[in-house]
């Protein structure tokens, strides 16, 4: 019993590990000059040039259940 409460409990913190690794973490897609992330688009020729990514309705709302996510593992 408790090698299994053991386990349950890493399993927990590898989770929230993963899950604000993969909400920090500024590179998510890397295509040669071009790279893109849950809150910028930066593309990297002779000028370093950034947009926010947030003009879709779904990207909006997937920022907001990482955040949401974030928020409700801390508590």
């Amino acid at each position: 019993m408790l090698l299994l409460l053991l386990g349950i409990i890493v399993l927990h913190v590898t989770v929230l590990v993963l899950l604000f690794v993969s909400t920090i973490v500024s590179q998510w897609l890397v295509n040669g000059e071009h790279t893109a992330d849950l809150w910028q688009n930066c593309t990297s020729g002779t000028v370093f040039h950034c947009l926010a990514s947030s003009t879709n309705e779904w990207l909006q709302s997937v920022q907001a259940m990482m955040i949401l996510s974030v928020i409700f593992s801390v508590l």
